[in-house]
């Protein structure tokens, strides 16, 4: 039978199969636990998708009584389906482990290693205005409490359907504009609501089982921060002037009679001087307030790479402190762009920072079909040789974020979203997902970047987010679960559109294969056993004679089955 009929074909199975499935009263989900099945390899194989296994589709046409329409659509001496399938009767397949499998390499000071970070962007998803000054421009509602709208709107249990154990709140706190134009760190920003509303959404998460960091904006302030305001009146009288670095004989942009230093020579945007120790003991009580308030489980650092080292050390000195006091780890995460990461990730600073290095990568090896490219990065960032710089740590890996273009929109073919995020999930370091990209928003830059940061009313669930859910069990409830989180990294093969590499901790072994082509293909690499089980759809797999993948696909091999 050619690729074109068998493909007609199968769509025509899937589809009496959904039929008869949606006769029979039997949800998909239902139908997905029953099988042992990801929703997602449920949906694929009803739309007649031919990269699901000839197993799922012949479980699924004999829970229906289907499996003689089945023989008669498939020639058994011609075709796969026929003389894999039929011919030798229903394949007895491994089923996927219906229960967590217990995890105990996990401990209370290592849980951000084996976390799944979940990003909201407050001011923009609740549809606050654009600007603290009692305007309107961008509201999409008139709530005193929006941010609360991350509790009544479902997003806490979309959150936690997801996976999610790790939520990362971008500025909450009282601001000129954005959020990182700091006016009062006590105060929640009045667009948003009060503190018991802020008290209770970081309550709503604990309650779900899913740790929370603050935005700490800590290196600049905006022009309305109190402070800034006091030496705006009082000029060199001001106690708080030597919190910033002022020149006395200059003039800023405002004819304040005095320039100052900025942030990125942003006027709005007035740096702190960290030299000063009354300074920093203020924001030292404001970090242990937020944590004796909120019970937050740590803070990401806004732009770290700007904070001086000595400075991040005192930093690292008051989160050491707070994990004692816990006893757990109080995280530190830093935003990081460019440079050698371990500047800014080690004992005296962060425990981790954002990978940018790899985000690149990852888009621009899908949309230039030249996966050598993130292949470069892993390996120089976490390979098994002496020099490369970054094994054993966690940097935080995301396809996008509120700063940059929604990865709907970055990638030439939409298609490829399912391979990056099985690729995202796979490689080694914390994987982080941006709000309303799970089902694949689209967002430009622009100016003020809110197109990157919208408001939405709740969370909605398709084909995409069923995929990184899967994605999610299998890199943190399975017998993989450890080799993922923990493992090494040890590239097996690297073609210009499919990269296979091995993840290996503690006596397991995951191979991650990914192929971001529209065609299937047959990869060839050295598995080091004969079998292994899918950990994402519970399926058998043999390496004899070449593995074979479906287009658009990832696949996360648990090896010695």
């Amino acid at each position: 039978m050619k690729h074109e009929e068998c493909q007609e074909s199968m769509r025509h199975i899937g589809e009496s199969l959904k039929r008869w499935r949606t006769i029979a009263g039997i949800t998909a989900d239902g139908l997905a636990q029953e099988l042992g099945i990801s929703r997602d390899t449920l949906s694929r194989a009803e739309r007649g998708d031919l990269a699901v296994s000839v197993g799922t589709v012949l479980d699924m046409a004999a829970d229906f009584g289907l499996l003689s329409k089945v023989e008669a659509a498939f020639d058994p001496a011609q075709d796969e389906i026929g003389r894999i399938g039929i011919a030798k009767g229903l394949p007895k397949r491994v089923r996927r482990t219906k229960e967590a499998v217990p995890q105990d390499w996990r401990s209370s000071m290592n849980w951000y290693e084996g976390s799944f970070v979940y990003q909201i962007y407050p001011l923009g998803l609740t549809g606050a205005p654009w600007r603290n000054d009692g305007s309107q421009e961008g509201a999409t509602n008139n709530d005193e409490h929006r941010l609360l709208k991350i509790v009544n709107d479902g997003w806490v249990d979309h959150m936690k359907k997801l996976g999610v154990s790790c939520l990362m709140l971008n500025p909450v706190f009282e601001s000129d504009s954005h959020g990182y134009d700091t006016r009062d760190y006590t105060k929640v920003d009045s667009r948003l609501g009060t503190k018991e509303d802020l008290k209770a959404v970081v309550d709503a998460c604990h309650e779900a089982g899913i740790r929370v960091l603050f935005d700490a904006v800590l290196n600049h302030v905006g022009r309305g921060f109190w402070a800034f305001q006091d030496v705006l009146e009082k000029h060199q009288q001001s106690p708080y002037a030597g919190w910033f670095n002022i020149d006395w004989n200059g003039n800023s942009a405002y004819n304040d009679g005095f320039s100052y230093e900025t942030w990125a020579g942003v006027p709005e945007l007035v740096k702190l001087n960290h030299g000063c120790f009354e300074l920093n003991d203020y924001l030292a009580d404001v970090i242990r307030g937020w944590e004796a308030d909120y019970d937050i489980d740590g803070l990401r650092l806004d732009v770290a790479y700007c904070l001086d080292d000595g400075y991040l050390g005192y930093l690292r000195q008051i989160a050491d402190g707070l994990t004692a006091k816990r006893g757990e780890k109080f995280l530190l995460l830093g935003e990081t762009m460019f440079g050698d990461y371990n500047r800014w990730m080690n004992d005296h600073a962060c425990d981790s920072v954002y990978n940018y290095e790899a985000y690149k990568g990852l888009w621009s090896s899908m949309n230039a079909a030249n996966m050598h490219e993130i292949a470069y990065a892993l390996e120089r960032q976490s390979g098994d040789k002496p020099w490369d710089l970054y094994t054993g740590k966690h940097l935080l890996d995301f396809v996008d974020n509120h700063d940059v273009p929604r990865i709907a929109t970055q990638l030439t073919d939409k298609k490829q979203l399912k391979p990056l995020y099985g690729l995202l999930f796979g490689m080694c370091g914390v994987p982080c997902v941006y709000y309303g990209s799970e089902w694949g928003i689209e967002g430009v830059q622009d100016y003020g970047d809110h197109k990157l940061r919208p408001a939405l009313d709740k969370p909605e669930w398709n084909d995409l987010t069923d995929w990184i859910c899967a994605l999610s069990e299998a890199r943190f409830t399975t017998e993989g679960a450890e080799a993922l989180c923990e493992g090494d990294y040890h590239e097996l093969l690297c073609q210009p559109q499919q990269l296979v590499f091995q993840r290996a901790a503690q006596g397991r072994r995951v191979i991650v294969a990914v192929n971001a082509s529209k065609d299937p293909v047959v990869l060839h690499f050295d598995a080091g056993c004969g079998r292994a089980q899918d950990l994402i759809t519970g399926e058998d797999h043999d390496f004899g004679a070449g593995s074979e993948v479906g287009p658009y696909s990832c696949h996360y091999w648990l090896c010695e089955r």
